[in-house]
């Protein structure tokens, strides 16, 4: 039986959101405590919209999460960029967090585009 768990993207969501909770817990500082507070749950509402999504099956309920995960996917990704700008994670540890945050988007778009609910956002 298929759960959530099978999901690509809630596979790569898990990850980015572990390896942001690591890097809070190994690179945190007073001064970027905020950043590194918002991309932990940013990451986790990816992963948590997608299993709420996935239990929904075939509803409008379930498009209705899986664009909530894509939009915090998104805003995970502008979170990734400002603590690499803070220089608050080193380059060798953001850069697959980065990257997989990228795979993850692009599979809840595949995700939306299988229901036929696809529409790019606006640049």
């Amino acid at each position: 039986m298929q759960t959530h768990r099978d999901l690509r993207a809630w596979q790569t969501a898990r990850t980015v959101a572990l390896g942001i909770f690591r890097a809070n817990r190994t690179f945190w500082k007073p001064a970027i405590a905020p950043a590194f507070e918002q991309a932990g749950r940013a990451a986790l509402s990816v992963q948590l919209n997608i299993a709420e999504g996935y239990a929904f099956g075939a509803s409008a309920s379930c498009t209705r999460h899986f664009r909530i995960a894509y939009g915090s996917a998104v805003e995970t990704a502008d979170l990734l960029e400002l603590l690499r700008d803070l220089d608050a994670i080193p380059p060798a540890d953001l850069a697959p967090l980065v990257r997989l945050n990228q795979e993850c988007q692009a599979c809840i778009a595949g995700l939306l585009k299988r229901r036929g609910d696809w529409r790019r956002p606006a640049p």
